[in-house]
């Protein structure tokens, strides 16, 4: 234990440069080429590693041990999101507008630690380590979908993943066994009516009271349709019609998305929600188009690696540390993708510390890091390899 102890350690410094370069240089979902070009360029330097490009934007990292086993696979998310930084940090975002506010940056430097360290374990390792450096997280269909359907976990038997979290303190650790997230769909709904002046609407049919009273009428399906203890969360976020005080305008654009962890929910909300569509704009005389998109599915912890977890996060911080969630967060994770393929569990790390004033949430363009859940990420990574294929 002492000897991978002190190889942690001696990577600790090189994870936070990793972490710093890859949130100075950051990239958008869909174009992460050069962050993972720069992650294939460090994965290179390590011996023992057979690397791949399933994808222009991915990195898989294969580290077969000395002896046969099983396979298991270790993920972190590469991309950044739309937003201009203003954290204040000396390694700000470089590319304006384009900012690591979601913590993939420290995901992707805690695995590569994690691969030199295990790497210099190989002879004690009776299996397989996968190491995942996955694009796309943040805009559907996502990364994850994408690198299942090439074949990345066709040979893997579980697979875990890793969350910085500013609302959880840092050195604190959430399991959620079972259901942990929500799937996340999005719908476009179209009111098509006939425009014209302002001053004469007996002329017309107004797409914009019709979208009104439709975006009234959708809560009822959560109100009136579903059982309460499977209540999802149905959103319309947007309501865009007209650019004229005087005019009434021809149409008018809804869309927004459904969060549920209720995989029923999920398939009925939709017929219901075009129902009253299609009945709202028939009474008025309009007609309408409905658009749902499918989004990410429900995050399910298998419970066989809830309880490897468990162990682990004992193991690394502490039973003291380790924070059993009750509820299922209603945002959502691609790495459900992976879930649906093999066995796995995603955690939660508190990275929050009022000090250092890294309690600002997730997706904030103030949003800074404790870098000292880097080496407790670290730990955690090989804590899963230990825990299964080194004895």
């Amino acid at each position: 234990m002492q000897t991978v102890n002190t190889l942690i350690e001696s990577v600790k410094n090189e994870v936070i440069g990793w972490r710093r370069h890859i949130h100075q240089y950051p990239d958008l979902t869909f174009n992460e080429q050069k962050t993972a070009n720069y992650i294939y360029e460090q994965l290179e330097k390590i011996e023992g590693l057979q690397l791949s490009r399933p994808t222009p934007t991915s990195v898989t990292a294969y580290l077969a041990g000395a002896q046969s086993g099983k396979t298991i696979a270790l993920r972190g998310d590469i991309d950044a999101l739309p937003i201009t930084e203003c954290s204040g940090e000396t390694f700000s975002s470089t590319n304006t507008g384009v900012m690591h506010a979601c913590g993939h940056d420290a995901h992707a430097a805690m695995l590569l630690g994690a691969a030199k360290v295990l790497a210099q374990l190989k002879a004690q390792i009776k299996g397989n380590v996968l190491f995942i450096f996955q694009p796309a997280e943040e805009v559907p269909p996502g990364g994850a979908k994408e690198l299942v359907e090439k074949g990345v976990l066709d040979n893997v038997d579980m697979i875990f993943g890793l969350h910085v979290f500013p609302n959880i303190e840092t050195g604190k650790i959430s399991l959620k066994r079972r259901v942990f997230s929500a799937s996340s769909d999005n719908f476009d709904i179209t009111i098509k009516g006939v425009g014209g002046h302002g001053s004469m609407p007996q002329n017309c049919i107004d797409p914009i009271t019709i979208g009104a009273e439709v975006v009234s009428a959708l809560q009822q399906i959560v109100a009136r349709n579903l059982d309460p203890l499977h209540a999802p969360v149905l959103t319309v976020a947007t309501f865009q019609a007209g650019d004229s005080y005087n005019v009434i305008p021809t149409t008018a654009h809804l869309a927004g998305t459904l969060r549920t962890h209720n995989k029923d929910v999920r398939q009925k909300v939709p017929q219901l929600m075009e129902r009253i569509v299609a009945g709202i704009t028939q009474a008025h005389g309009a007609d309408y188009e409905f658009k749902w998109t499918t989004g990410y599915t429900i995050g399910d912890n298998a419970e066989e690696t809830c309880d490897i977890a468990q162990q682990v996060i004992t193991n690394v911080v502490g039973e003291d540390n380790l924070i059993i969630a009750s509820a299922p967060m209603f945002g959502s994770e691609d790495f459900s993708s992976y879930q649906e393929k093999v066995p796995g569990c995603f955690l939660f790390m508190g990275s929050g510390n009022k000090a250092k004033g890294t309690t600002v949430g997730l997706h904030n363009a103030k949003f800074i890091l404790d870098e000292d859940v880097l080496d407790i990420g670290v730990k955690m990574h090989v804590g899963f390899v230990q825990q299964l294929l080194i004895s």
